[in-house]
Parts: C-alpha cells; sequence; structure tokens
C-alpha cells in the first residue's frame, strides 16, 4: 500500500470464483434494492439516450462501436455500487446518496484510472472507425443496413473479425488494469500505481479464472445491449457488487468490514 510503500498480496482462485461472486452479489443486491436498482436506471437510461441521440444522426456504426466500448468505462461508473459493496460489508444499509456520491472516489488517483480508461476508450473509437474505414467506402445509416453489411458480405465479416480480435485485445488489457484497481481505489491508503499493479498482479496469479470473470462480464453487457440496455437496471449494479466480492476475495489486505457480523461471506475468510 502506499503508506508503507508495499503491494498487499493476491490470493489464488479457483475456477468457481467468478460464479461465487455473482451468487454474494446476486444477493446483496436484494438486500437493499431501491437505491441499486435506482442507480442501475440512471445508467440504463443513459445509456438509451445516448445510443438513441447518435442514431438519430444517421450513425449506425457508431452506436454499436460505442456500445461495444462500454466496457472500457464501466468500471467508473460502478464506483457506487463498489460503495454499497464495503457499506454491506460493514453491516450498513447504503442509501441512494451514498451511491450517487462517493465521497472516497473524490480524489486525485480516481481521476487519474479514469483520465486513462477515457483515453482507452476513445483510442478504441478511432481504431474501431480505421477498421470500419478500410473495409467500406459506405455509409450505413440504419443498423439493419449495418449489420446486412457486416453479415452478409465478405468485407463485413472481414471488419468482425478484425474488429473483433483487436477490440478483443484492447478491452482484455484494460480488464486486467482495472480487474481490482477501480474498487481498490475506495481504500484511502491506496495509489493509483499500487491499485494497478495489484490488478495486474492478480490476473497473472489467476489467468483462468479471471479470463472466465471477463468473459461473464462481456457476456452480461452484450445481453444488456441486446435489450436496448434495460437489462442493465438491474445488470449494472449486480457485476458492481460481483466485483467488489472479486477485489475482496484476491487482495489479502482488502479493509475488514467493521461490523460484528458481516453480510459477506468473504469478510468471515
Amino acid at each position: 500500500m502506499e503508506a508503507t510503500g508495499r503491494l498487499p498480496a493476491v490470493r489464488g482462485i479457483d475456477a468457481a470464483a467468478p460464479f461465487r461472486w455473482l451468487g454474494w452479489a446476486w444477493r446483496d443486491l436484494w438486500t437493499t434494492p431501491g437505491p441499486l436498482l435506482l442507480y442501475g436506471l440512471l445508467i440504463s437510461a443513459t445509456s438509451l439516450a445516448l445510443s438513441w441521440a447518435i442514431y438519430r444522426t444517421n450513425a449506425a456504426f457508431w452506436v454499436l462501436a460505442l456500445t461495444f466500448g462500454f466496457v472500457f468505462v464501466a468500471p467508473m461508473l460502478a464506483m457506487g455500487p463498489y460503495e454499497a459493496g464495503r457499506r454491506l460489508d460493514r453491516g450498513e444499509l447504503p442509501r441512494v446518496l451514498d451511491l450517487l456520491l462517493v465521497r472516497k472516489a473524490l480524489r486525485q488517483d480516481v481521476a487519474y484510472l479514469g483520465l486513462a480508461l477515457l483515453v482507452i476508450y476513445f483510442f478504441w473509437g478511432r481504431i474501431a472507425q480505421i477498421v470500419y474505414g478500410l473495409s467500406t467506402w459506405q455509409i450505413y445509416r440504419t443498423i439493419p443496413e449495418f449489420l446486412t453489411f457486416a453479415l452478409t458480405t465478405a468485407e463485413g465479416q472481414r471488419m468482425l473479425l478484425v474488429g473483433s480480435g483487436i477490440g478483443g485485445i484492447i478491452a482484455y488489457g484494460t480488464f486486467v488494469l482495472v480487474a481490482v484497481s477501480a474498487p481498490m481505489l475506495l481504500d484511502p491508503r491506496a495509489s493509483v500505481f499500487a491499485a494497478v499493479a495489484t490488478s495486474v498482479r492478480a490476473v497473472s496469479r489467476n489467468p483462468g479464472p479471471m479470463l472466465l470473470w471477463a468473459l461473464v462480464i462481456l457476456a452480461l453487457v452484450m445481453l444488456s445491449a441486446a435489450t436496448a440496455f434495460v437489462a442493465l437496471i438491474v445488470v449494472f449494479p449486480w457485476l458492481g457488487l460481483a466485483s467488489w466480492r472479486a477485489y475482496r476475495e484476491l487482495v489479502a489486505e482488502a479493509p475488514e468490514p467493521a461490523a460484528a457480523r458481516p453480510l459477506n461471506p468473504v469478510a468471515t475468510r
């Protein structure tokens, strides 16, 4: 940690860990559903409004490109659910204001991580634009037109293959950096450098389970996009809580709950 100049130890996990995190998070979600579902509703409504606004400008490609790019910025948007997980660990029930204004996230190190993710997000958008531009000279103004091109033509299929490959590499690299670091930064002792280094070490020690966790997150986000982001109302806070559980199990020196009877099974490990 920053206070001692020493990085926290990371634990090894088994392949069932991602599903264990989801199970704990599902229980936590329904422990205090009101604030968390409202948070999810705000994320869902914002995502839908932004996508609709882009679509109305006849930019079907950008709707899809930015939807896939959502995974790059989601960790910073999930500070509310991380805070809910932290409070539940302490035996507290979070309120709406606790999630909307996370005081522990209002510091320089969190801003640095957010800026880095924003740069990666814009970089992904530029890469997607280049791949699209090299694949076709036409502008597809509606989503059905774009999907017809992408799925039924050789050029479109190559675009999907190349774009998915490059995007997957960028997305997984981003995941390695933030899998643990985003929730870890709610600990005021942690610097952004220590948090990112700890995240990399946690993924490196558990490559199989963490790859599975990344695929689970991607699948749930894509499922949410397929429902016009309606599923994000539940999925977003659920994944945020699960990411907090992942941090608590992976990082040996994660702050222990203060409550005598913790709400999270990880606290009793």
